[in-house]
């Protein structure tokens, strides 16, 4: 059985596992009776607001149990970003990460030194920048001895003479402004201590660019902002706006201005033609390395609490079409590269990929 969503916002299909019941506010999601509530309406007010009804989400129990079923990673923002369980009550939960599944096992590749794979940022995708960045996805504590041991390794060895990341000072004369962006992301998360940290944020804020995002080949005279760029910027910018009130309307403006540079673009398509400016843009792989699609950006805007904007609309379009009949998304993509373990198994269904998707429509529809 499929139930068809009366919103202007969501005209799609959903499957048995998802289906829309009335409600009049958000409520959380609990045991046999699980929602995502779209947004009230009747309030006079412009713009999407006045387009939704008093609907919500049901997400039947199997589909949550399925991802209830998965890696720590996984079952603790679970509850937190769907059940609705608060933060503070999920540390045991959290901290299992370090001990079982996925996240032990990237640790136990650290070697004495607090490096992965031998090398700061390559090999791709077992070094230390890209070890990191996969744990901070996973939600690894921030005062994991071992991660903030790889943080301290990134800063000394990278941090450069312009308040940046450079990783090759033999070969550039700057740092490169996406492995900024991710590193200051790593580092925030992890809540390491050392005022460089608030310096990259002084780069990253001098190096956007007139359309309001950011290109690693700005130096090379490009004009226009790099979506993989952008992204990773964003994020960096929203964890350390999350630890640090340092320069806090200026890193709140930046973080605006720069998701204005994504919506010009509906987030994939070309400002200019309204083509697809990349067919990747459109294939959901976790983890994204240093690669943006249109999950990612919106993971961000949810993330980041983004106002709404009838912009995304089309990006939230694409996110439902890409939902099996069982209720999931698939993994659709995989970067080439070295790994020290493959996750999940492109085509096949993605508990990352299905719980991204479900708190980005839970957002939307709020």
């Amino acid at each position: 059985m499929t139930w068809k969503f009366t919103t202007a916002i969501f005209e799609d299909v959903f499957p048995a596992r998802c289906r829309l019941a009335p409600a009049q506010a958000w409520a959380g999601i609990q045991r046999g009776k699980r929602w995502a509530r779209t947004t009230s309406t009747g309030n006079g007010s412009k713009g999407l607001g006045s387009e939704t009804s008093t609907e919500r989400i049901v997400i039947e129990e199997p589909l949550l149990d399925w991802l209830l079923e998965g890696d720590p990673a996984i079952r603790w923002q679970v509850r937190r970003d769907l059940l609705d369980e608060p933060e503070d009550e999920l540390a045991a939960a959290r901290s299992l990460i370090a001990r079982e599944g996925w996240g032990a096992d990237l640790l136990k590749h650290q070697d004495p030194s607090g490096m992965w794979g031998g090398g700061l940022y390559s090999p791709k995708w077992i070094s230390t920048t890209y070890t990191l960045l996969l744990l901070r996805r996973m939600g690894l504590p921030a005062d994991d001895p071992q991660a903030r041991k790889g943080c301290k390794l990134l800063l000394d060895r990278g941090f450069y003479s312009d308040d940046g990341i450079n990783y090759s000072q033999k070969s550039y004369s700057y740092s490169e402004t996406c492995v900024t962006g991710m590193v200051l992301s790593i580092l925030a998360h992890f809540r390491y201590p050392d005022g460089r940290v608030e310096r990259l944020v002084d780069h990253l804020l001098r190096q956007q660019m007139s359309d309001a995002g950011w290109n690693c080949n700005s130096y090379h005279g490009d004009k226009h902002s790099s979506f993989h760029t952008t992204i990773s910027v964003l994020e960096g910018l929203h964890e350390f706006e999350k630890i640090s009130g340092y320069r806090g309307q200026e890193v709140r403006r930046t973080q605006e201005e720069a998701l204005e540079f994504l919506l010009r673009h509906r987030l994939y398509r070309s400002h200019r033609t309204g083509e697809i400016v990349h067919p990747a843009m459109t294939r959901f792989s976790f983890p994204p390395r240093w690669h943006y699609d249109v999950m990612r950006g919106l993971d961000y805007s949810q993330a980041a609490k983004a106002e709404k904007d009838e912009r995304f609309k089309d990006a939230i379009g694409l996110l439902l079409k890409k939902r099996r009949k069982d209720g999931t998304w698939p993994l659709q993509n995989r970067y080439s590269g070295r790994v020290y373990f493959d996750m999940e198994r492109p085509g096949r269904p993605s508990r990352w990929n299905t719980l991204r998707a479900l708190r980005v429509l839970r957002w939307w529809s709020e």
